[in-house]
């Protein structure tokens, strides 16, 4: 049987029927799930570490990590958009996406060669965000695509719940592997790389993207004029500017760990599981809030979500200290990610055409990212020159300047959403 598909078989084979009695979903979000596990496995390894390797190794500014921060995840945005395009031109979503499985695999050997060179090491991170850049469209283009509209929230939910495993189980790697050897970062970076080249086996050998049918009335390619002419229509407009003003009110969860960090003198060793609490959080929830999405609507799920982080925010300025912070603030914090991440593609796919939806996905994820890119600069410098408090108080109100603008952006594409 094939696992990928780009629109639903009129019979399913009884094992997919079985697979999505017991899931709610079919067999392209369960296998697209497992290689985003295995992933996140090696990606959390190195990301659970690398702001302690930075500012404590490396003694980098809060102004250079925001850069760096920034780099991680917004400098090769507008690469979301080419391999967006290219898949939806082609019609060859899992190859891109392998691609960009692969460069960021390499990319993990990167770090090795890189040493303690800091403009060498930001090459590194921007060549492994090139390629969380250039998969992540075309991923989400296959599950929207493979999916009822009206289970798009639940296929979600269940795909980031999968992706979230791996994000709880990398730091607890990190963390097995420097109480192994000590604090030798090197060896997380390689123990990181033999993990990501497993997931790529894992998509080549188990992802299949079904054949686009010949004949039919969109069996021309997709020109890029036609892919341009996506941010000529409102709805597209509205949700790329609404993605990139959520983007400017994020900071970067390297920075939340390390303002608990300094705020109460987490270990070297013990700082990978800071990342864990999120994880969990978001584990326990992703599932549960995208089937919610499903009954009530998703943008109300993704405005509770920027709640939840404009609370977070408030906890890592507030009195309150101890495991009571600890706690309250990776709650807080896992429960923004399972509110948001998924949901808002979720709440995006359906109104972007089916024939540019890859496109269509990548323009939303790189306004995002791009303000993201912004927000870690901004956020560091407001660090070094006002201090972590007032950072972070600024980093609340701007969550509470710019969601009640994105939720006025978003109410049509909310409206038109199947629930």
């Amino acid at each position: 049987m094939y696992l990928s598909t780009v629109s639903r078989p009129a019979t399913e084979p009884p094992a997919a029927g079985r697979r999505r009695r017991l899931t709610g979903v079919g067999g392209t979000v369960l296998a697209l799930g497992t290689v985003s596990l295995v992933t996140d496995v090696s990606a959390e390894m190195v990301t659970a570490v690398l702001p302690l390797y930075l500012v404590l190794g490396l003694n980098l500014s809060p102004l250079a990590f925001g850069v760096l921060d920034g780099v991680h995840t917004g400098a090769t945005a507008v690469l979301r958009v080419v391999g967006g395009f290219l898949a939806d031109r082609f019609r060859r979503r899992k190859l891109v996406a392998g691609a960009g499985y692969a460069l960021s695999a390499v990319a993990k050997l990167g770090l090795l060669l890189a040493g303690r060179s800091v403009p060498a090491i930001g090459a590194v991170i921007a060549v492994d965000r090139l390629g969380k850049g250039v998969r992540t469209a075309p991923r989400d283009a296959l599950i929207t695509l493979a999916t009822p509209p009206e289970a798009l929230g639940r296929a979600f939910g269940v795909h980031r719940t999968m992706d979230s495993v791996g994000a709880f189980l990398g730091p607890l790697a990190a963390f097995a592997v420097l109480l192994a050897v000590g604090p030798n970062f090197d060896a997380v970076f390689v123990a990181s790389f033999c993990v990501a080249a497993l997931a790529v086996v894992v998509l080549v050998l188990f992802v299949r993207e079904q054949p686009a049918p010949a004949g039919g009335a969109d069996d021309r390619r997709v020109t890029v004029r036609e892919a341009a002419g996506l941010l000529r229509e409102p709805p597209t407009r509205r949700l790329v500017l609404a993605a990139a003003l959520l983007g400017l009110a994020t900071i970067g969860d390297g920075f939340v760990y390390l303002l608990l960090q300094r705020r109460e003198d987490v270990g070297l060793r013990w700082f990978p599981l800071l990342a864990v609490g999120t994880s969990l959080a978001y584990l326990l929830l992703a599932g549960p809030l995208g089937a919610l999405a499903d009954r009530i609507g998703r943008l109300p799920v993704v405005a509770g979500g920027y709640v939840a982080l404009g609370l977070t925010y408030l906890l890592l300025a507030g009195p309150v200290h101890g495991w009571p912070l600890l706690a309250l603030t990776l709650a807080m914090h896992g429960a923004f990610y399972a509110a948001t991440d998924g949901v808002l593609i979720a709440l995006a796919g359906p109104v972007l055409p089916a024939r540019v939806r890859t496109t269509g996905i990548a323009l939303v994820q790189t306004g995002q990212a791009l303000a993201y890119l912004l927000s870690s600069v901004l956020f560091g410098l407001a660090w070094q020159v006002w201090g972590p408090r007032p950072a972070t108080v600024a980093a609340a109100v701007a969550v509470a300047v710019t969601l009640p603008l994105s939720v006025v952006l978003l109410a049509p594409s909310h409206r038109r959403s199947p629930r």
